[in-house]
């Protein structure tokens, strides 16, 4: 059985293309597609245009994304560790060969989750969208790519993920669900696997508020596993970023407008970590509420 998790958040029309795609993956396999939304009218919008019986809606209560995954993860908790269970977002797709290659993964009984690729939908010739591109792979893509090689712990893309079902009924609420979910598979001897061939694609910010508030809220969300998970093998960090991705990045440019949005983007993320850890110093903790700070130029056109 394979469980398709879509988090959504009022987008109706990116949410209904994100449920076709997958519709037309599962076609010949034992699958459901259950879209979590806390909006009656988005509810209403996809029993109207969807007329499959593999699609199921879930009305989220609207206290966070980990609060309703912990909800859902009980409801369709089975014992048999060949059930899959896919998590992506509403306001992104995923590419065609996406259901195969996760499947084809999934037979080595040895692997407990699984990733894809990030890919940008922004524009590579602004700099919002070369950032977005730099940083999908200078640190996702590389980093990824290395430690799934070496078999080693590696934090996986919220944007699309899948793990076994039968492991975990639930995770902490106090961080992001694809930093501890990983982490707590990887305790019980379940290996981590990157699929580079499988890409979701992303809309990213296009302005600095918004780039900002998103850059903020992730990193103190990862900050937080230092107090839920001590031992957990960082990734995602301000050392690793220096160590793993400066070099990487700095071979991006193709031109000098982009080596200067290069430099930017290194004081950029400097000063991003400085804020995340001045407001993790006032107390001003991760909070997983449904985009309390809400981040519109991710969003599609609805």
């Amino acid at each position: 059985m394979i469980n398709i998790i879509i988090t959504s958040y009022n987008e109706p029309k990116a949410t209904l293309n994100a449920v076709n795609i997958f519709l037309k993956q599962i076609k010949n396999q034992k699958a459901r597609i259950i879209v979590c939304d806390p909006f009656i009218k988005v509810k209403n919008y996809l029993k109207k245009n969807i007329k499959n019986k593999k699609f199921t809606f879930f009305l989220d209560l609207g206290k966070g994304k980990s609060y309703a995954l912990n909800i859902l993860l009980n409801k369709i908790y089975s014992k048999n560790t060949d059930d899959i269970i896919i998590l992506t977002d509403g306001d992104v797709y995923v590419s065609q060969n996406t259901i195969k290659e996760i499947i084809e993964a999934f037979k080595d009984k040895n692997i407990g989750v699984i990733t894809g690729k990030p890919v940008s939908l922004n524009p590579r010739n602004t700099k919002y969208g070369y950032w977005s591109n730099v940083l999908f792979v200078a640190g996702a893509d590389k980093i990824r790519r290395k430690l799934s090689s070496k078999g080693k712990f590696f934090e996986c893309s919220g944007y699309l993920f899948a793990i076994r079902n039968g492991v975990i009924k639930e995770f902490p609420l106090e961080t992001s669900e694809d930093s501890i979910i990983p982490y707590l598979f990887y305790k019980k001897g379940y290996k981590i696997k990157y699929l580079d061939k499988v890409e979701v694609y992303v809309k990213n910010p296009d302005n600095w508020k918004d780039w900002l508030n998103q850059r903020v809220r992730n990193i103190k969300a990862h900050e937080n596993l230092n107090k839920l998970a001590p031992d957990l093998p960082r990734t995602k960090s301000l050392f690793n970023e220096i160590k793993e991705g400066a070099l990487v990045a700095i071979l991006q440019p193709r031109n000098i407008r982009e080596f200067i949005w290069t430099i930017e983007l290194y004081f950029a993320r400097l000063y991003v970590y400085l804020k995340a850890f001045n407001e993790i110093k006032k107390k001003k903790t991760y909070y997983d509420g449904w985009r309390d700070t809400e981040i519109k130029t991710t969003k599609s056109s609805n």
